[in-house]
């Protein structure tokens, strides 16, 4: 008991971050269970191509759970940005990210209305 006692001590400034930062969530649940269907499959693609396609299995699944998480439809966001992605400069591709687009979304729908 006592070195478990010392090891959360020890990690106490970690562990109560959330409590400083309310953005900050007091657990990953919400990561987990996203990733979790991957997780579970990834057995079945861990050959499936080039030894980076991993990487871009990630950014993948990360930007398609953005969207779910903020409500956006997958499949129109990807179509959206696949399209504008050659033409983006290097100081415009941060309005790309799921959020930034939804904001985008939201404000041409307001100025058309």
């Amino acid at each position: 008991m006592g070195k478990a006692l010392s090891y959360a001590l020890k990690q106490w400034e970690l562990l109560s971050r959330y409590v400083d930062h309310g953005e900050v969530e007091i657990d990953d649940n919400l990561v987990e269970n996203a990733i979790r269907p991957t997780a579970i499959g990834k057995k079945n693609w861990m050959f499936m191509g080039h030894k980076e396609s991993g990487q871009r299995n990630a950014v993948i699944y990360s930007l398609v759970e953005t969207c779910r998480m903020l409500d956006i439809d997958p499949c129109a966001y990807l179509k959206d940005i696949l399209q504008r992605l050659p033409t983006v400069t290097n100081q415009k591709v941060a309005d790309l990210t799921p959020a930034n687009w939804l904001k985008s979304q939201k404000s041409s729908r307001s100025q058309a209305a």
